[in-house]
């Protein structure tokens, strides 16, 4: 089976570790565990309730107090709506091996997450690509949406908040697209990976799942809950479909390791203190990207709504990979390119990591840019 190079994760890495000042991390500043037993109300002294734990597969499925934690983020969804995979990663593969067959018409929403479209590509689907663009806030057109949606779609691939725009449908949008999908009688995955930033009110988006019958979500505690290295995830939809995943997931997964189990438990069952922290950061650091743009004279931009990425529009006669690698060698900074995600002409930059780390990478940046 062929299927292109990706992008964005080729480009990472070659260069994360060779960068001072990372610009481009996407995930809410790490916590470590020692942190995560504290924001728990738990000491070091309760790492011994890992000590009796035996190294079996667990539960499969992934155990019940992590699928009640991770059903309580959604608004109409039980234990029984929750798969447990390895990593967002692992839940999109695990949907778009199930429902796509060669042949199937699936509409994908770009730019996003290449998953999105080179999975289903690779397995022989007609592909139709939604541009998202500037002039609209980088929304979906819902009436172009409604003419590729026809008759027999298979799928309508979303990203809501949306890497790397940082865009938010909302739930009147969502229902919308809900009823273009019921139409053609379509299922709608929607990468949530990054739900729980909103810039504004509780930063909890409303999921697909929630709204459609036929909708789909995925995420982890990757993004917004600052544990990218648990590489826990989940799929939350209608039990007829979890039932169709776990024969895929038999041959990929069986399941996740227990400790990784454990810890992302205790995360969940304490999702309001994480995501209070995550949203001290994100909105806060977003005062500070926005400040910083305004005074940059070569650089324009759509503010995010959601996320913790934005693109930047830069207004220099170099291609976005070249003028990446020069920032990386002069400065130290790592941006991500717009030509790994097939926006060329921008650049992609994650603003959720820590504010010192932000502040002065963008001060460099700076200096490049009056070099220019």
């Amino acid at each position: 089976m062929h299927i292109e190079p990706f992008g964005v994760e080729m480009w990472m890495n070659e260069w994360e570790t060779k960068c001072e000042w990372n610009l481009a991390e996407t995930c809410v500043e790490s916590i470590t565990v020692d942190e995560l037993l504290k924001l728990a109300g738990k000491d070091q002294g309760s790492l011994a309730e890992l000590l009796p734990l035996k190294m079996t597969y667990g539960d499969i499925e992934g155990s019940e107090r992590l699928r009640s934690a991770i059903a309580s983020l959604y608004n109409k969804q039980n234990i029984a709506n929750v798969l447990v995979t390895h990593g967002t990663i692992g839940a999109n593969m695990l949907v778009h091996k199930t429902l796509v067959n060669p042949g199937n018409r699936v509409v994908a929403v770009v730019p996003t997450y290449q998953q999105h479209y080179s999975i289903p590509d690779s397995i022989g689907a007609d592909v139709q690509q939604l541009q998202l663009r500037e002039e609209s806030h980088w929304l979906p057109d819902l009436d172009a949406l409604r003419k590729l949606v026809v008759p027999g779609t298979k799928l309508i691939a979303l990203n809501n908040p949306n890497n790397p725009t940082g865009a938010l449908m909302d739930e009147t949008m969502l229902a919308q697209i809900a009823d273009i999908a019921r139409a053609a009688d379509a299922w709608i995955l929607c990468d949530e990976v990054y739900r729980g930033t909103d810039q504004t009110g509780s930063g909890m988006t409303t999921s697909i799942a929630d709204i459609y019958e036929k909708g789909i979500s995925t995420a982890s505690t990757s993004k917004a809950f600052s544990l990218a290295g648990l590489r826990l995830g989940w799929i939350t939809g209608p039990q007829t479909l979890l039932e169709t995943v776990m024969i895929h997931r038999d041959y990929d997964t069986i399941s996740v390791g227990i400790i990784d189990d454990h810890f992302a438990t205790m995360a969940l069952e304490h999702a309001d203190q994480l995501l209070a922290r995550s949203h001290s950061i994100t909105r806060g650091n977003l005062q500070t990207l926005e400040a910083w743009v305004n005074t940059e004279p070569l650089i324009s931009w759509i503010k995010p709504k959601a996320g913790t990425t934005a693109l930047l529009k830069y207004n220099l006669p170099v291609n976005s990979r070249e003028l990446c690698i020069s920032l990386l060698k002069e400065t130290g900074v790592m941006f991500t390119p717009g030509a790994a995600l097939n926006m060329e002409g921008y650049i992609r930059i994650g603003y959720a990591n820590n504010p010192e780390v932000l502040k002065q990478g963008l001060k460099r940046v700076s200096g490049f840019l009056q070099q220019q």
